[in-house]
């Protein structure tokens, strides 16, 4: 017997959906539909392709629903309701380009699928659990307590899969279990992850915060804006667009494409050599911070494409990490994929890979909410 869900990641022009099969964890169908103008339309073309595969959607379980940003409001997935779906329109602020996608995505299927359960599955209800010391700003209280000012964190849905994995291959019980946790991919964040839950993260009220990204600069000195204000006349706008679409490895070395940045290092180019060197750099820095934060940790894990697929830069970073005991076995690290360890039995941290899988954690997080195993 199946339990089918159909998960749904609608963007601004871009429509994802995959057709997954929880009982066997098995992807039936999956598509992209890009220029998307309509997403009724769009997501009327992913039903035709997904029938044209020879897939009956009449024993639909939950439509899961990729949502951004669920502010401090969501700490775990919610079935979609009317509150919920004015809950998600309130936070607009905090995502202006991802939670109106969402929406739109959610409103569309909602019409598609009247009588089947919808589950907004959240990025930032993962990082919920951070205590209070961990998620506050040292800002005036009218910001955090009137406009919501705080880390909220993301990539939650990625962290939560691979975290829970890393503690199987382990052999030991989530609930025992201390990782620090780096999903790096065009987006890059790093987590400490304390008895399956998040107890911090380097995003923080918005994806740009903490590590270097493709196209986002990560960490920079809050007084830069100002600076770049008085002396170059960059407005508030111009600003914020210049540390997320033309900073990080695209300032750096003018490709946001870390594979690109891999090849030109190998041949020798000196701003790809630097871009290389402060990614690395600034890894070492929250990996070290998480490691001092958890007290000990139990693995160090990479996910995302880069995490998954650099293999360079899992090296230069264990090997700057030798105070942690860290020793990398260099043919784990460079063979194959899927999900293995990468250091020696002398390594007194494992390091793991695992490959995420977002969209099925989407999909078991809506089967237990639709079931009522996790709580409204």
């Amino acid at each position: 017997m199946t339990s089918l869900v159909l998960v749904i990641n609608a963007g601004s022009s871009s429509l994802k959906f995959q057709l997954i099969d929880v009982s066997s964890r098995a992807t039936l169908v999956k598509g992209l539909i890009e220029r998307v103008t309509d997403h009724g339309a769009a997501l009327t073309e992913a039903l035709r392709r997904i029938g044209a595969d020879g897939h009956d959607l009449d024993g639909l379980v939950a439509v899961g629903h990729r949502v951004v940003h669920g502010g401090a409001s969501f700490s775990d997935p919610a079935v979609i309701t009317a509150e919920v779906r004015a809950e998600v329109e309130r936070l607009v602020p905090l995502a202006p380009l991802h939670n109106p996608a969402g929406l739109l995505g959610i409103d569309a299927a909602l019409a598609a699928f009247p009588d089947v359960p919808h589950v907004a599955v959240f990025d930032t209800a993962f990082h919920q659990s951070m205590p209070p010391a961990a998620h506050t700003y040292a800002v005036p209280a009218a910001w955090r307590e009137e406009l919501r000012v705080r880390r909220y964190g993301f990539h939650g849905t990625s962290i939560g899969y691979v975290s829970r994995r890393a503690a199987a291959l382990l052999g030991r019980p989530v609930d025992v279990t201390d990782l620090v946790v780096l999903h790096l991919g065009n987006g890059c964040s790093a987590a400490a992850v304390h008895a399956g839950r998040s107890v911090d993260t380097s995003m923080g009220m918005t994806p740009l915060e903490g590590l270097v990204m493709g196209t986002r600069s990560g960490d920079v000195d809050p007084a830069l804006g100002a600076y770049l204000e008085r002396v170059a006349g960059l407005d508030a706008a111009a600003y914020d667009t210049a540390l997320n679409k033309a900073s990080g490895l695209l300032g750096l070395a003018g490709a946001s494409d870390f594979r690109e940045i891999l090849d030109r290092r190998a041949a020798g180019d000196p701003d790809a050599s630097l871009a290389f060197d402060v990614v690395v750099h600034r890894l070492v820095k929250y990996v070290g911070a998480y490691a001092a934060e958890l007290g000990r940790v139990d693995a160090l894990v990479f996910t995302g494409g880069i995490g998954e697929h650099a293999a360079p830069l899992r090296a230069a970073l264990i090997e700057r990490l030798t105070l942690l005991g860290m020793v990398l076995d260099a043919s784990a690290n460079e063979a194959g994929a899927g999900e293995r360890s990468i250091t020696s039995r002398e390594s007194r941290i494992p390091a793991l890979v695992i490959p995420t899988n977002e969209e099925l954690e989407i999909a078991l997080q809506s089967v237990r909410v639709v079931s009522g195993e996790i709580g409204e």
